[in-house]
């Protein structure tokens, strides 16, 4: 084994034991190994790979939830009527029959949205989230964000060749990543950038100037009130939402 290898498989077990010894867990050779062939790759990511990665995460989503094929497809499509690619980039989207109000999109160009988030948003509102989705992509922070969740997913891997209970219990990789990914958390500088793209992203597809405050509006609103549980994760993982829609009022007034 490579000694950057071992030196991720330490930082990963380290994340996972403390201080625990390695030395004192009985390791199985093919899990240890493929724990760090995981945690290698969290390492060195390219672009193909977050694609590959992206695609085969997506898919196991997909399987895992209802996706809409009646009144939300037909509005979405209405809604995404022309977009056919983000820089460049061929897009595909679906809908997943879930109350929560979220919405992610991928590497490989994949986008999901929730029938929550489509239950409270406008055309404007919707387009404007998704928009801000795909500016994650656009600027990388999904590259980054799908990196970690693969990194967590290399520390998850040590405990499968560990073996036992915690091995049989730990052998869910591909749900791990799809759930730390829709989780992740970015940056004020990520967030704000994917706003921005959000709002040109609206704007170019001829939507309200005010779609993209309209929409981070609503989001604080909503964690405020009876569909609190609904938005959380969505709202957890974009902080200072009230701030940054007056930042995407501002932005619109000044296009008056």
């Amino acid at each position: 084994m490579k000694r950057s290898q071992i030196s991720l498989l330490i930082i990963a077990a380290t994340l996972l034991s403390g201080c625990s010894m390695l030395s004192k867990v009985n390791w199985d050779s093919t899990e240890l190994q493929n724990a760090s062939t995981l945690a290698l790759t969290a390492a060195t990511i390219s672009d193909a790979q977050v694609i590959a990665l992206s695609q085969q995460t997506v898919q196991e989503m997909d399987a895992q939830n209802v996706i809409d094929n009646g009144t939300y497809k037909k509005r979405l499509d209405k809604v995404m009527a022309g977009i056919e690619d983000i820089d460049g980039l061929t897009i595909n989207y679906k809908v997943y029959k879930l109350d929560e109000i979220n919405a992610f999109a991928c590497g490989d160009g994949s986008i999901r949205v929730y029938s929550g988030l489509m239950d409270v948003m406008d055309d404007d509102e919707l387009i404007a989230i998704i928009g801000h989705e795909c500016g994650h992509v656009v600027h990388q922070d999904t590259k980054k964000a799908m990196k970690n969740a693969y990194l967590a997913a290399s520390a998850r891997g040590l405990l499968n060749a560990a073996g036992g209970t915690v091995g049989t219990l730990s052998k869910t990789v591909l749900g791990d990543l799809g759930e730390s990914f829709v989780s992740s958390q970015f940056s004020q500088k990520q967030e704000y950038q994917a706003d921005e793209y959000g709002f040109e992203f609206a704007v170019k597809h001829g939507h309200d100037k005010y779609s993209m405050y309209k929409a981070l509006n609503k989001l604080v609103e909503l964690s405020g009130g009876s569909q609190a549980s609904l938005v959380q994760k969505m709202f957890s993982s974009h902080p200072g939402s009230a701030e940054r829609a007056q930042r995407m009022k501002e932005k619109a007034e000044k296009m008056n």
